[in-house]
């Protein structure tokens, strides 16, 4: 699974000994995710679930105020998010999201307690990537986040 690319130079040379300089694409390995929810519990569970990803790092944030500013200072490569927050609801959050050109490709998971059919159709129709509820099993949650981090922003089949 690789991320965005980055180009490093390599360099070679010719018969002549001329150097020339071809850019090689490489794949990042660290891929960082902000884990946002109220419940500082929660979010250790979402780290300890995916600890067995390799290349994965988290930032995490306990209220959607908190979640903007992250993605102000760091960037990331996923966002898991909950719905129900004490601030600022998820979909605000994710409406905020969508609504920047830099953030609008980022693949946004929700993450949430809340099962009904209106609460998951609202959430993809506000760009939700993925929607998922708790509580979850580690593998379900670790299937996601790869197939997320693969999309990149796209729409994903629900685990």
């Amino acid at each position: 699974m690789g991320g965005p690319l980055s180009t490093h130079a390599t360099v070679l040379s010719c018969s002549f000994g001329t150097l020339f300089v071809r850019p090689r694409p490489t794949f990042m390995l660290t891929q960082t995710i902000l884990v946002v929810d109220d419940s500082p519990t929660i979010r250790r569970m979402v780290r300890a679930a995916l600890a067995p990803v390799s290349g994965v790092t988290f930032v995490e944030a306990g209220t959607g105020l908190q979640a903007i500013e992250a993605l102000a200072i760091q960037p990331v490569q996923a966002m898991v998010l909950d719905l129900n927050m004490p601030d600022m609801h998820g979909l605000d959050v994710l409406k905020f999201v969508r609504s920047h050109e830099q953030y609008r490709h980022l693949p946004v998971m929700i993450l949430t307690t809340r099962g009904d059919e209106a609460s998951r159709d609202a959430a993809l129709h506000a760009g939700a990537t993925t929607y998922m509820t708790k509580p979850f099993e580690p593998a379900t949650l670790i299937f996601a986040i790869k197939d997320l981090l693969v999309a990149g922003g796209r729409q994903v089949s629900n685990p």
